[in-house]
């Protein structure tokens, strides 16, 4: 590296297989790996893994530090003089680029899917300003085609494989956003859980079920309670068994308590009866209760898709008592489109849009509010029967009533729309 050029870019595939020369310009080997020590610098490499020439090899590969190497004008990595090559000790945990990274899967957060490693971009620059010492920073890892073209065309001189790579736009991801996904390493990269945690649930069950098993499995044991409640209802059941298979009880415990009522007892139903037992017992009474309650029922009838969670007030409520109760709501408020009316047997007599209660007066009674179409169905209604009525009648929620016509649940769009996908 010269006086002028104090960054140079160049990449895991442009180097691997670089000789690298002692002070006197004699062979010494060439380049294996790049080790990464993450407990001292997660985003530089901490030295090179080399294979040394037949004179020289010994029983390991050999090890030195990136602030002992300069460049030559041939394009050799040179060793400082006195730097010497060390045996790589079988202690040392590092994580290795090529090994570890390179056709890995990481998770995209911005892009919101699951891409492989083709190539990692590094840049070699002064470990300090004005210092001789140079550093190798890990700037980006490239996951498009460009990385590729590197890697099918190694070997061949490096301005004839830039040039062919250059032909096609980078896609690349900084470094500081990748996560590293890999269970079977001692040494693995944080996943970033603010990033996971604001992506929709849906997005992250994409992830999840583009991920290799143990990768998923290592991504999803990884998440809050919460954004793995909202993202295993948005998985197939079939994925769903396999995630929490190797969880304990308490831990499924947890995790249920934040589904939907409704989504927790199809989980449930689908797991084998002493398996399911054992995760209700580590519940909470009221949410216990009331999964139980929806386990009664049919999986395919109306009871068996609704939910537990709606806003059902007395007729005689107020603007501001329904207000209040969404403030006290619990559950997935995003939801909720309509406030329902009871009379003194809990018996179901009108439906108010939230729209409406936007444009009324708090001391409004609800019942002398415009209402909304009421239609409703039987707990045993058939699934069919249930989106015949959601497409006949354009609704937002179905409420179900029992044989008295009290109000039992609420079938909301969203597990219609779940009915009609598992069909397809």
């Amino acid at each position: 590296m010269t006086k002028h050029d104090n960054h140079k870019t160049t990449s895991i595939a442009s180097l691997m297989g670089t000789p690298v020369v002692d002070a006197t310009g004699s062979a010494v080997g060439h380049v294996r790996e790049f080790a990464v020590a993450p407990s001292v610098n997660a985003s530089h490499v901490y030295g090179l893994v080399l294979k040394l020439v037949a004179s020289k090899r010994g029983d390991r590969p050999s090890f030195v530090y990136v602030n002992e190497l300069c460049h030559t004008p041939s394009g050799a990595i040179q060793l400082r003089e006195g730097a010497i090559p060390a045996p790589l000790s079988d202690d040392e945990t590092y994580l290795l680029l090529e090994r570890d990274l390179l056709d890995q899967q990481i998770i995209d957060v911005h892009g919101r899917k699951v891409v492989r490693v083709n190539d990692v971009n590094l840049t070699w620059e002064p470990a300090q300003e004005d210092s001789p010492d140079l550093s190798l920073r890990i700037a980006e890892v490239e996951v498009g085609m460009r990385g590729a073209v590197r890697r099918l065309l190694k070997g061949l001189p490096a301005t004839t494989v830039e040039r062919l790579a250059d032909r096609f736009s980078p896609s690349v991801i900084p470094w500081d956003f990748v996560d590293l996904i890999d269970p079977e390493r001692r040494v693995r990269l944080k996943i970033d859980q603010d990033r996971l945690s604001q992506m929709h649930p849906s997005d992250i069950a994409d992830i999840l079920e583009e991920l290799a098993p143990a990768e998923r499995q290592a991504l999803f044991e990884s998440l809050d309670e919460e954004v793995a409640a909202e993202a295993l209802e948005e998985i197939k059941p079939k994925m769903q068994q396999s995630l929490i298979e190797s969880l304990g009880s308490e831990q499924i415990a947890g995790i249920v308590e934040e589904m939907d009522p409704g989504a927790a007892a199809d989980l449930l139903a689908e797991l084998p009866e002493e398996r399911s037992e054992a995760i209700l017992e580590e519940m909470d009474p009221e949410e216990r209760q009331e999964v139980e309650e929806l386990l009664e029922f049919e999986g395919d009838s109306a009871a068996g898709r609704m939910t537990t969670e709606y806003i059902a007030l007395p007729v005689t409520s107020s603007v501001g008592d329904a207000v209040q109760a969404f403030r006290d709501f619990e559950g997935d408020i995003e939801i909720i489109t309509d406030v329902y009316l009871l009379d003194a047997d809990e018996r179901i007599t009108g439906i108010i849009p939230v729209a409406r209660l936007l444009l009324a007066a708090p001391e409004s009674v609800l019942d002398e509010l415009p209402h909304g179409h009421l239609v409703t169905c039987d707990a045993d209604a058939h699934g069919r029967k249930v989106a015949e009525l959601f497409d006949k009648y354009n609704l937002h929620s179905l409420p179900v009533v029992d044989r008295d016509k009290r109000l039992v649940g609420v079938v909301h769009a969203e597990q219609v729309i779940a009915l009609l996908r598992a069909q397809h």
